[in-house]
């Protein structure tokens, strides 16, 4: 799985040829240069195309930040989803939780580092309202499950805005240090160890 599928997922057919080819210039760019020092033009030279076409189709560069982090919070949560909807016990979905997130990475760490870079930017700018919303809309198959028969009892002692640092927060922090080459071992070859510690941290018995 790499940085160009998921592009062509999210803007598929033919008639998002230059569309995909600026996402994936501009990715590379950010990974590369970093979203401040890199600018509109250091991405059109990339793509060969103008200023002009960029902005038509972006806006401008936080719409290009925005486009890329949209997409891929939107894979992330369909591989999530993924996971959930085989989980009938709390104990499932917490595992299924934590190996989506470490598979996501582990498999699209190009993403995952841009994710990681542009999450305040995208949080504090134009397209925050957007990000609010799309969140919103991303977490409900999430909380319906949570909610479900014989699993709610296991979530309800627990404050709602904590659960997810408290089910992530290991398998994420983990992730930067590898993303970051700290330590060699990819996430997902830890995923075990990622869901034992989720788990207990929830207090679930």
């Amino acid at each position: 799985m790499h940085s160009i599928d998921l592009i062509e997922r999210t803007f598929p057919g033919r008639r998002s040829d230059l569309k995909r080819t600026i996402l994936r210039e501009a990715l590379a760019c950010f990974n590369e240069a970093g979203i401040e020092a890199t600018n509109i033009e250091t991405i059109r030279a990339r793509c060969d195309t103008s200023v002009g076409a960029i902005y038509h189709h972006f806006g401008n560069k936080e719409g290009l930040v925005a486009a890329l982090f949209f997409a891929a919070l939107e894979d992330q949560a369909s591989l999530r989803d993924r996971y959930l909807q085989t989980a009938d016990t709390a104990h499932a979905g917490v595992v299924g939780l934590v190996y989506s997130y470490v598979e996501w990475v582990s498999a699209q760490p190009e993403w995952a580092r841009f994710v990681f870079q542009s999450r305040f930017a995208v949080s504090n700018g134009p397209f925050k309202d957007e990000l609010i919303a799309r969140n919103q809309q991303r977490n409900q198959q999430l909380k319906a499950w949570m909610s479900g028969e014989g699993r709610k009892e296991h979530f309800n002692h627990l404050p709602a805005e904590l659960i997810p640092s408290l089910i992530i927060g290991a398998a994420e922090s983990y992730s930067r240090a590898w993303l970051s080459a700290k330590v060699k071992k990819s996430p997902f070859e830890y995923r075990e160890l990622l869901a034992d510690a989720a788990w207990n941290s929830l207090s679930l018995k």
